[in-house]
């Protein structure tokens, strides 16, 4: 969506490396041991340099999962092998338009949680209906233990309330670097304010 992509565009003009992403992960993990900690992004640099060299880069900045979410389960060994080799979990994602002979291929080796993205088109700009919601959580849970996290379109508290009551976890990305971008430096405390809003209302709901 266009608040990813300017996101992108800041930080490819800011000069980002890969590098820079894992000293950020590596410094995280230092301050925060035992808070879970999830790369997600594009397949390019994470196999540009061969999948064995992501895998161990995950291991040393202290990484526990990854979501790649332009690798389809009929790629998995450009870069799922790797990361299970190292205790790296592989966070899949389902769709409205996985259907019931394409979910068991998802599961299959999918671990930590599985992430559905509850609408069909870019991520920020919309939010499915909550009886939809909770049909699909439903349908995912009669297919797998694995925890289910819901995102796509989700903003304000009472949104991430309402998933909470069926879902597992709540994932909300576009707000947040909405947030980034129109304080730059300065948004550490509003994104703080923002999700503390947010877990109270997860909190409550549950």
């Amino acid at each position: 969506g266009p608040s990813i992509q300017e996101a992108d565009i800041r930080s490819l003009a800011a000069g980002t490396t890969t590098a820079d992403i894992f000293n950020m992960a590596k410094e995280f993990r230092q301050r925060h041991p035992d808070t879970p900690l999830v790369l997600m992004g594009y397949a390019n640099p994470m196999t540009i340099r061969g999948s064995e060299w992501f895998a161990d880069a995950c291991v040393d900045a202290g990484v526990d999962a990854v979501i790649c979410v332009d690798i389809p389960v009929e790629e998995d060994e450009s870069l799922g092998d790797a990361l299970r080799a190292q205790n790296v979990a592989v966070i899949r994602l389902a769709t409205p338009t996985t259907d019931a002979e394409r979910l068991p291929q998802i599961l299959n080796n999918a671990s930590g949680f599985l992430y559905y993205v509850s609408v069909a088109g870019i991520t920020g700009q919309q939010q499915a209906a909550q009886a939809s919601i909770e049909e699909a959580v439903n349908r995912l849970k009669a297919g797998t233990d694995l925890p289910v996290a819901v995102g796509f379109g989700v903003r304000t508290p009472e949104q991430a309330a309402e998933i909470a009551r069926v879902a597992d976890g709540v994932v909300v990305g576009s707000a947040i670097v909405e947030i980034v971008g129109k304080y730059g430096k300065d948004a550490a405390p509003h994104v703080k304010d923002y999700v503390q809003s947010l877990s109270d209302a997860i909190a409550s709901a549950r």
